[in-house]
C-alpha cells in the first residue's frame, strides 16, 4: 500500500530568533511524495501524536503544540539519533542525502530523483546524491551482465546465419 504526501504545506525557517513561514523556495517544492510501505505506519503514529491536526499544520510541534525552536528541536533530535543507533555526526538533514541516495541506488532517473526532492535543477540533485562502493560494484555486475547478453545474443544471431548460408 503505498501512501502519497502532499508538500504543499509551507515551509518553517528558523533562523534565531525569527521563525518564518512560508512557501518553498521552488514551485518544484510543492509536489506529492510517494512514500515507501515500510515506513506508513510510522509516519501515522507520527501525525497522530506530533503533528498539528489541521490539513495545513506543521508536522512537528512542540509539547504545548507550537513549533520547535531550533535548540528543543536538536535535542529531541539528539535523543532520537541515539535511540536508533547513529552516529554523533549524523545530522537531521542528513536524511534527506540518504533518502536521495537509496532512491538513485533503487534505479531512479535523475528528472525522478529532482521530482521527489522537490529539486528545479540537477545541479541542485547532485549535491544530496552520493556515490558508495557497493553501488558502483553492483553497477560493475549489470554492466557486465549487460555485456554478456549481447555478447551471447550476437553470437546465436552470427551462428544462426551461418546455418542459414550452409543449407
Amino acid at each position: 500500500m503505498a501512501i502519497s504526501a502532499q508538500t504543499h504545506l509551507p515551509q518553517v525557517v528558523c533562523s534565531a530568533p525569527w521563525k518564518v513561514i512560508g512557501d518553498p523556495k521552488s514551485r518544484a517544492g510543492k509536489r506529492a511524495l510517494y512514500l515507501p510501505d515500510f515506513i506508513v505506519p510510522e509516519l501515522r503514529r507520527h501525525l497522530q501524536w506530533f503533528a498539528e491536526k489541521e490539513p495545513d499544520g506543521l508536522l512537528i510541534v512542540g509539547e504545548r503544540g507550537a513549533a520547535l525552536r531550533r535548540s528543543s528541536f536538536g535535542r529531541k533530535w539528539r535523543k532520537a539519533r541515539i535511540a536508533m543507533g547513529l552516529p554523533d555526526n549524523f545530522r537531521f538533514y542528513d536524511l534527506r542525502h540518504t533518502g536521495n541516495t537509496l532512491a538513485a541506488d533503487s534505479g531512479a532517473k535523475l528528472k525522478d530523483l529532482m521530482v521527489r526532492a522537490g529539486q528545479s535543477s540537477p545541479k541542485a540533485q547532485l549535491i544530496y546524491q552520493h556515490s558508495k562502493k557497493k553501488h558502483q560494484r553492483k553497477l560493475a555486475k549489470s554492466i557486465d551482465a549487460e555485456v554478456r547478453q549481447q555478447r551471447r545474443e550476437a553470437a546465436e544471431q552470427l551462428q544462426a546465419e551461418k546455418r542459414k548460408h550452409s543449407s
